[in-house]
């Protein structure tokens, strides 16, 4: 017999450890497992409330003095591109989108490693084999899809992002590109891609992780317009971006038990 775990999971905190953002900083996360025939309903609703995936485990940052890192992601409707999005656009017009049940190739893996060498040689994916690399992918217990993106005339791949189908939009889970190809700003061009998959899907969001102010790996995001933010329990619209700039310093941030009974899980008996 067949018995689903229960949609009542367990939280936990890990230990600080440096952040990778912003230096002199210290991170920590709050995380439960994602697993069992209720895994996609808790997905989609603690997406909404913040959360990331990664692999089997959901988290969201939970750092004793610092609430810096804020989840973002694109209202698909009020969304209008900026010039310099458009010239990625026209740039990128050569790429065809194909989109497959997650599963990592050896050609995706070299990528993958060209793409960190150049990138974030420094990070904490750069020791990162294949097997790691297959685990990345393939080890979801939800909706996900592998969307690469090849050349036209050659076939020859050229970015590849990991996103998951959520009940009210696409979350980009992992995105990595060609790095000889920087000028043609692929990793921009992905997102752009991503909101006209929401687009024809009729999906209102695109989520696109942490925006982290004062963090220049992160300053992409800030560039979208109708980008929103979850900041105090909710979901808001940025404005203005000088509004954010005190989010890096330290903060009181609610204690891990307030944080967790904060938290809205969904209906078992839907």
């Amino acid at each position: 017999m067949r018995h689903s775990l229960p949609l009542a999971p367990q939280f936990y905190v890990t230990a600080p450890q440096p952040c990778p953002y912003l230096p002199g900083r210290m991170e920590r996360k709050l995380f439960t497992a994602l697993q069992g025939d209720s895994a996609g309903k808790l997905n989609d609703s603690l997406s909404k409330q913040g959360f990331r995936r990664s692999q089997n485990v959901l988290y969201r940052p939970s750092c004793s003095d610092c609430t810096a890192c804020l989840s973002a992601r694109i209202d698909v409707r009020r969304f209008t591109p900026s010039k310099s999005q458009r010239r990625a656009l026209s740039r990128n017009g050569n790429l065809a989108r194909r989109a497959s049940s997650p599963w990592a190739t050896e050609e995706q893996f070299d990528l993958f490693r060209r793409y960190l060498d150049v990138r974030h040689a420094d990070g904490g994916m750069a020791d990162m084999d294949i097997f790691e690399f297959a685990a990345m992918i393939e080890e979801t217990p939800i909706r996900s899809r592998v969307v690469e993106y090849c050349d036209d005339a050659s076939g020859e791949l050229k970015a590849v992002c990991l996103t998951d189908v959520l009940d009210d939009g696409v979350s980009m889970v992992y995105s990595f590109y060609e790095p000889e190809l920087q000028k043609r700003s692929l990793g921009t061009w992905m997102i752009l891609d991503h909101i006209a998959i929401a687009r024809e899907a009729g999906l209102p969001y695109v989520y696109l992780g942490y925006w982290v102010p004062g963090s220049s790996k992160m300053g992409y995001k800030a560039q979208f317009s109708a980008l929103e933010v979850y900041r105090r329990g909710r979901w808001e619209l940025v404005q203005d971006l000088s509004d954010y700039d005190e989010e890096r310093h330290p903060l009181t941030t609610d204690p891990i038990a307030e944080q967790v009974a904060n938290i809205s899980l969904p209906d078992s008996r839907s």
